[in-house]
């Protein structure tokens, strides 16, 4: 869910534009594994400061599909992970991914 300070970028025009047409040159296809995809996920990530640069926000070098699973893995598993499918929560427990 977009934060309240990008909420209205992600419902414009130009980025459900930008959006669509980035997906569709990659055939809904998740960039990473190749599975069916679905968000169009930024790699630099986007703050207040940034949110209005189109460069950052449209540039397709910015950008990257991804499917719910790659997604999730981006934003909700720590650099601190074991093997695959596991990771550690902030508080040091060792949970699936």
């Amino acid at each position: 869910m977009a934060r309240a300070w990008a909420y209205a970028f992600y419902h414009s025009k130009p980025w459900r534009a930008c959006r669509e047409a980035y997906g569709k040159s990659k055939h809904w296809l998740c960039e990473r594994c190749h599975r069916p995809g679905n968000t169009v996920h930024h790699k630099r990530y986007l703050t207040p400061e940034s949110i209005n640069d189109p460069n950052m926000t449209m540039g397709w070098w910015n950008l990257e599909l991804l499917c719910e699973d790659c997604h999730n893995r981006q934003h909700h598993c720590t650099i601190r992970s074991t093997r695959e499918g596991f990771a550690f929560d902030d508080e040091g427990n060792l949970i699936q991914a």
